[in-house]
């Protein structure tokens, strides 16, 4: 069970191409953003669509392949663990941001593959 104390799957589209950047120490990061879409039935029947946008990060090896074959409208599966941070911006104000440090990701369809 100690596996499932921080785990996040998802599974959505790309809402823009990988923000790939190469430190200092020759470590590789990508940073993308996710859609993932939710639908139900109000009490008329209506079909109503939810979006939720996650911030994910990707290390290494996974971030080699985020800027190799990743682009916007790409639907993948991922998984990771979330996690929170706070910073001060320029003008002090403090900032809280959530992501998904990725650990595993799959290519499910690119955006011009057609579904069949």
């Amino acid at each position: 069970m100690n596996t499932l104390r921080n785990k996040v799957q998802l599974i959505g589209n790309l809402g823009a191409n990988p923000e790939i950047r190469s430190l200092d120490n020759g470590r590789t990061v990508a940073r993308f953003s996710l859609a993932t879409t939710d639908s139900y039935h109000d009490a008329s029947g209506k079909k109503i669509s939810e979006t939720q946008w996650h911030n994910l990060v990707a290390w290494g090896g996974l971030a080699k392949i985020a800027e190799k074959y990743l682009t916007k409208g790409s639907e993948i599966a991922v998984e990771g663990k979330l996690v929170h941070r706070t910073y001060e911006d320029k003008s002090g104000n403090k900032k809280y941001f959530t992501e998904v440090i990725l650990n595993d990701m799959l290519m499910l369809r690119t955006r011009n593959e057609k579904e069949g």
